[in-house]
């Protein structure tokens, strides 16, 4: 989990700071749309929707821009329909990938993601191909400030959390996704700084890349990623830390 988590959090902080903003904007946009779309207009009752406009907020997208999307997906505003699917398959040294695309074209979404695959030495696979490996969960990332990240995860275990891991930076917490709203209030109301809080997948078991294949493994990781329609990726591998280091 802690090579996936690093390379996870990397990618979570170039997000925030990415100078292409309007393909980052974009990407936030269809997810607020796909969210209304799903389940209504109210982030009081539509933890998705509450999701995605925290990341927007992460990211400085305008409120405009935020109020536009929702209404796109409550029908108020004409747009492109949107799908949501998940793509599985294998990348260098047998590193399993989960890539979350919303997408309003089903033929050249697949054909552009199965290039990036194939370019890489890797394939698409069947549904649940690698999809069994991984497990959803709840996950909230916390700046310990002047707090000892010590001492912030026995609180953050005292407050619920299923399991902490301390990262250069940060403090990761992980809880089942129904209880991750709860937990992170009872973290603001601690007074401890919540950098995020999403609902990912993490992997069961991993795959150790060497420093030889990391480099492969993460252009694509990184091609995936910059993919105008892909939301999320998620991997098994563990990478070395020098190599993770220059992403």
């Amino acid at each position: 989990m802690s090579g996936h988590s690093k390379w996870a959090g990397i990618k979570h902080k170039k997000a925030v700071v990415d100078a292409r903003k309007g393909q980052t904007f974009t990407k936030v946009a269809s997810e607020i749309t796909v969210a209304a779309r799903e389940s209504g207009s109210d982030p009081n009752i539509n933890f998705r929707l509450r999701l995605a406009m925290q990341k927007a907020r992460e990211v400085n997208m305008p409120a405009d821009n935020i109020e536009r999307a929702i209404k796109r997906g409550t029908g108020e505003l004409q747009g492109a329909a949107i799908e949501e699917i998940r793509y599985e398959g294998y990348g260098p040294s047998g590193v399993a990938i989960l890539v979350d695309v919303l997408r309003d074209n089903r033929n050249t979404t697949v054909a552009g993601i199965r290039n990036l695959f194939a370019r890489s030495g890797g394939s698409l696979g069947e549904s649940n191909s690698v999809g069994w490996m991984f497990n959803r969960t709840g996950l909230i990332r916390v700046n310990p400030g002047a707090k000892d990240p010590e001492a912030l995860a026995l609180q953050a275990i005292e407050l619920g959390a299923d399991d902490v891991q301390i990262e250069e930076g940060g403090v990761e917490v992980y809880v089942a996704p129904e209880h991750l709203e709860s937990l992170r209030r009872a973290l603001d109301d601690a007074e401890i700084e919540v950098e995020s809080a999403e609902v990912t997948m993490l992997p069961s078991n991993t795959v150790e890349v060497d420093a030889k294949n990391a480099p492969a493994v993460v252009r694509l990781l990184e091609a995936l990623d910059e993919h105008d329609d892909v939301r999320e990726v998620h991997c098994n591998a563990v990478l070395p830390d020098d190599v993770l280091a220059e992403v």
